[in-house]
């Protein structure tokens, strides 16, 4: 196994992401367990693990990323005016404001978006990322490394303690374990 992060690695890291305009923390792990991901698999963004490639255990690092590093630029594509009637149900239960951050059932799946308009006919829902045109700041300590199994790459996530003997008898998992 190799002591620098490449491909294939699950990594676990500290971190604390801030907006380095303003200082202001938008995600962080302190208080919580590390962050676990596998390298190479687009479970991060990828200035994130391009910046940890090649890293070892123990290594502190900052760097900033740029938003087409990161979440990309703000499109103007993702900011579209909705019917106020087509949230009919919600406003019955919900008064709704500037700010408020909802989720669209559309048919590719679930889309997070963000109120930031309203008048009397309309709903403007921004369903860019929040960071979005954002660069980020991240503060990252690296605190585990171990090459993923098979079963972590196929199933393509991290799978916990009891999945990881490494065997090809995965009947740890298939009790009750991280893939059942």
């Amino acid at each position: 196994m190799s002591n620098k992060i490449q491909n294939n690695m699950i990594v676990t890291v500290h971190y604390t992401g801030t907006l380095p305009d303003s200082g202001e923390v938008f995600d962080s792990s302190e208080g919580r367990e590390p962050l676990k991901f596998i390298v190479g698999h687009q479970q991060m963004i990828p200035g994130f693990e391009r910046e940890l490639m090649g890293r070892e255990v123990g290594d502190k690092i900052e760097f900033t990323l740029l938003p087409e590093d990161a979440y990309g630029d703000k499109e103007e594509a993702a900011i579209i005016k909705i019917p106020r009637a087509q949230f009919g149900q919600l406003e019955e239960s919900t008064s709704l404001e500037v700010g408020f951050q909802l989720v669209a059932q559309l048919p590719h799946g679930p889309a997070p978006f963000t109120v930031i308009e309203l008048d009397e006919e309309h709903i403007t829902a921004d369903f860019n990322h929040a960071l979005a045109g954002k660069s980020l700041t991240f503060n990252v300590e690296v605190v585990a490394l171990r090459t993923a199994t098979q079963s972590e790459i196929m199933h393509g996530h991290v799978h916990e303690s009891e999945c990881n003997d490494g065997s090809s008898d995965s009947k740890s998992c298939d009790k009750g374990g991280c893939c059942s």
